[in-house]
């Protein structure tokens, strides 16, 4: 044990707890050796070494809570791409693995599980495009099933006929859960540079080069940060980024703490602690708000971009001192329905999507839980995820998108999706389309700065 519950009880009397939780304890689980002869046989060796292994995590993770007093949210499972599975000749019985999968995780009480993914930033297979193509189905029909499709990266450059086939797909899955605001695009991301140990929703997946199983975990406080900016209303901007490293430093403490603790109950590797300030629709708990602490008058303001971006950087560092396994995504969130005060902004003007996009070039992930008028052309849905990945991949980091089309619903209007997930107010989309260049499909090259070796 590389800390001392001692040491982790001082901190949180330290912060006082303002909102600080384990946001998530996911339990990565490689399932590429679960292939049979049929792909019956596969759905139930999937389902087996899934059961075998997140059986005792929900009671593990109760277990450790308990222990340190430390609230964890979520637990969930992640397993390796469902499209490596795939040879393309499967049919509906993708379908048929989801719901399998859905079925098991309310058995096992794990909150999603996320792996229906594809990674087609080079090219498609076919089991890459049979999975694409039952991703509206998929998640129309499932409760906590996630998916997510990486179209671009650094290295390779950016998949523009997937781009074009997300925009199709985010439409349809849309229209499938039109009764419920389109909430099943709330369960899929688009992505840029997708990491491998990623243990948040909707883009987690368990990568080709992880171990056989390990367990990831997502702390989050904005809160915390928020509290001890408000505690120093004289600090100048250096004092302030020092400030936010030394309280995501204890943060970070904690996580790993928890992550070590339940890879050693439940025999699995402990794989990264991922600090990433995601905030939920609870008041003051907010990352927005911790925007405004620092002195901008509204999120979305004149100063927010800068405000974030010492944020992000001051919580890898001090994430980084703290442990020498922080992966993920780790920095700060902008998901738009998750932040009750990120809405607001929405609500009064002062947060539009092109203010969101400049945003998402300092901040840990990218254009995420926006909801935006049900008539927006799927060309455009295309065009928003091409330019959200183009910062990706010129910058060499990661970003995801996620987009929601309410159906029958105008900028302005609200969206409710439940939970976890909120409630936004539906934003403006810029009329004036790019649909002609992205028609021309193809695969833009990768920056010069890939030619690292």
């Amino acid at each position: 044990m590389l800390f001392e519950r001692a040491e982790i009880l001082e901190t949180l009397r330290m912060l006082e707890l303002e909102n600080l939780d384990v946001r998530t304890v996911t339990l990565g689980i490689n399932i590429l050796d679960c292939r049979g002869e049929t792909f019956s046989a596969t759905i139930k060796g999937v389902t087996e070494k899934i059961r075998h292994l997140a059986s005792p995590l929900r009671t593990t993770v109760e277990e450790v809570s308990t222990k340190y007093g430390i609230p964890i949210v979520n637990c969930r499972v992640a397993v390796s791409p469902v499209a490596l599975l795939l040879t393309g000749k499967e049919g509906e019985e993708v379908v048929e693995l989801a719901l399998q999968l859905d079925r098991l995780s309310r058995e096992l009480g794990i909150d999603f599980i996320g792996g229906f993914s594809a990674l087609v930033h080079k090219g498609f297979t076919p089991g890459d495009r049979l999975l694409i193509d039952s991703l509206p189905l998929v998640l129309s029909e499932t409760e906590r099933i996630c998916g997510s499709v990486n179209v671009a990266s650094s290295r390779s450059g950016i998949n523009v006929d997937a781009i074009l086939r997300m925009g199709e797909v985010i439409t349809e899955t849309a229209r499938r859960t039109a009764s419920r605001d389109g909430v099943g695009c709330a369960k899929l991301v688009v992505f840029a540079n997708a990491p491998e140990d990623n243990p948040f929703m909707a883009g987690a997946f368990h990568g080709p080069g992880e171990a056989d199983a390990a367990i990831n975990v997502g702390v989050s406080g904005p809160g915390v940060v928020k509290e001890m900016i408000r505690r120093h209303p004289e600090a100048n901007l250096g004092e302030l980024a020092e400030i936010v490293k030394r309280t995501a430093f204890k943060i970070t403490r904690v996580g790993e703490l928890i992550g070590r603790e339940v890879a050693e109950k439940i025999g699995v590797s402990f794989g990264i602690v991922d600090l990433s300030l995601a905030p939920t629709p609870k008041v003051g708990d907010s990352v927005a708000e911790v925007i405004e602490a620092m002195g901008v008058e509204k999120c979305g303001g004149w100063g927010s971009t800068l405000a974030l971006a010492l944020l992000t950087d001051a919580c890898k560092k001090g994430g980084s001192m703290a442990s020498s396994f922080v992966g993920g995504l780790s920095g700060a969130f902008i998901p738009v329905s998750e932040d009750a005060s990120m809405d607001e902004s929405v609500r009064v003007g002062a947060l539009s999507l092109e203010k969101l996009e400049a945003m998402t070039s300092v901040s840990s992930v990218g254009l995420d839980m926006i909801a935006i008028p049900g008539d927006t052309p799927q060309e455009v849905i295309s065009c928003i995820i091409g330019d959200e990945v183009a910062i990706g991949v010129i910058n060499h980091k990661t970003v995801g998108v996620r987009l929601i089309p309410v159906p029958g619903k105008k900028a302005g209007e609200k969206a409710s999706f439940g939970g976890l997930l909120g409630e936004a107010t539906i934003i403006n989309v810029n009329p004036y389309q790019g649909g002609q260049f992205i028609r021309r499909g193809g695969r833009i090259p990768a920056p010069i700065t890939s030619l690292r070796n």
